[in-house]
């Protein structure tokens, strides 16, 4: 579990997390939402320690993590897999050489181990044949599932995806989705997922959290969308006519 606590961040004058709390829970998939500007982003690299907050604290399992050495520190990143927007696969490697190079840089695996580890996260995220390809020889789906794959080598007990459908067809989003709802519930990962999708927050959203102007506006489960009387999210998850439709409907049913 990650638990933060009355997170403030500022860039000079603007401050863009103002007292934000809240935890994001182990073996689920929590989903951070927001307009553009809302903080959504800082909050995430908050969370990955590229961003300091001037106030609040943010614990990984009971670890704050502004009170670990630097030895601590790294120790907890290699606890850490992350799934970046736009997949950022290195294109002079083969899928093989993305998947296991956290291994050949966090790890004492000998050569042999580490070829066992990546084919067997490969063959998790269905990639059984791709080892020897390039990224530029494989369609963005599965440059998607390969930095999944390169994201859980290291038996990661946190994940953080930023804007994992981003740039996919709404059929390949929604196995991406799925894929890492899996992965999360199999290895019992605390799952971090950054988005904008509103598929997402409707297919997966066990844990959501969404910014408005840098503050927590609202905090549920996908069905507790539907029940909603606050008027941010009601307005920004149901902006579209389709899912305007679904609550109505979803309404009606109660």
């Amino acid at each position: 579990m990650i638990e933060i606590k009355n997170i403030e961040k500022s860039f000079g004058d603007s401050k863009v997390l103002k007292g934000v709390s809240t935890t994001f829970e182990t073996g689920k998939t929590n989903l951070i939402i927001g307009q553009s500007g809302s903080g959504k982003t800082v909050l995430l690299k908050s969370l990955l320690g590229i961003h300091s907050p001037e106030v609040g604290t943010i614990s990984f399992d009971g670890r704050i993590y502004s009170d670990l050495s630097a030895e601590d520190k790294r120790e907890l990143r290699t606890e850490i897999g992350m799934v970046f927007q736009g997949s950022a696969l290195f294109d002079s490697m083969t899928v093989e050489e993305n998947v296991g190079f956290p291994l050949k840089m966090f790890t004492n695996n000998s050569k042999s181990e580490i070829q066992d580890r990546v084919n067997f996260v490969l063959k998790r995220v269905n990639l059984n044949d791709a080892n020897s390809k390039f990224p530029a020889e494989i369609s963005g789906g599965m440059q998607k599932r390969v930095a999944i794959a390169r994201a859980i080598v290291n038996n990661p007990k946190y994940l953080f995806c930023d804007e994992p459908n981003s740039g996919l067809d709404p059929n390949t989003a929604i196995l991406i989705d799925n894929l890492i709802k899996e992965i999360t519930e199999e290895y019992n990962i605390t799952t971090v997922i950054n988005t904008h999708d509103m598929n997402s927050v409707m297919e997966i959203g066990e844990k959501i959290i969404f910014l408005k102007n840098g503050l927590k506006a609202w905090e549920g489960t996908k069905e507790e969308i539907f029940r909603t009387d606050n008027q941010a999210i009601v307005d920004f998850v149901y902006s579209s006519n389709l899912f305007k439709k679904v609550r109505e409907a979803y309404l009606m049913g109660k």
